[in-house]
C-alpha cells in the first residue's frame, strides 16, 4: 500500500511545475536531508531531497578522514538549512530510492546548496555515475 501512495505522490509532484517550495524536517548527511514539500497551498507532502548537484562524504564511511569529512557537511548542510527554514526544490527528478528525490536546492537568498558545499570544499560536483572515493 505504501508503495502505491508513493508511486501517487511522486507522479502527483512531478506533473506540478517543476520548482516547490519546502521545509526542512530532518538532516541525514551533507547531501541528503527530508523535508515536506508543498504541492499545494494545503497539501504537503513529505520527501526525502538528495542534493542533485554535490556528492559529500558518506557518515558510514570508509575511513575515519571520510567520517570526519561527513560529519563537518552534514553539520553544515544544518547552518545552511536549518530544520524549519523553507528552500526550494528545483530541476526535481526521480532518484534510485523509492520515497527519494533529487533537486536543485535553492536558498531564501537564491544561493543553490549544492553551490555552496562545493565552494566551500566540503563536497565535490557530482552529476551522476559513480563516485570517487574519499580516503587517501
Amino acid at each position: 500500500m505504501n508503495k502505491i501512495i508513493v508511486a501517487i505522490l511522486s507522479t502527483w509532484i512531478f506533473s506540478a511545475a517543476n520548482a516547490m517550495p519546502a521545509v526542512v524536517d530532518y538532516i541525514f548527511d551533507g547531501d541528503t536531508f527530508a523535508a515536506y514539500a508543498y504541492i499545494d497551498d494545503d497539501i504537503q507532502v513529505a520527501v526525502r531531497v538528495r542534493l542533485m548537484n554535490v556528492d559529500t562524504p558518506e557518515i558510514h564511511g570508509q575511513c575515519e578522514r571520510e567520517i570526519e569529512m561527513a560529519l563537518r557537511a552534514r553539520d553544515r548542510l544544518a547552518q545552511l538549512a536549518p530544520v524549519g527554514s523553507r528552500v526550494e526544490l528545483v530541476n526535481i527528478r526521480d532518484d534510485k530510492y523509492l520515497g527519494r528525490i533529487d533537486a536543485n536546492v535553492i536558498l531564501p537568498d537564491g544561493r543553490d546548496v549544492g553551490d555552496v558545499l562545493i565552494s566551500e570544499r566540503m563536497g565535490r560536483p557530482y552529476s551522476g555515475g559513480r563516485r570517487a572515493g574519499w580516503c587517501r
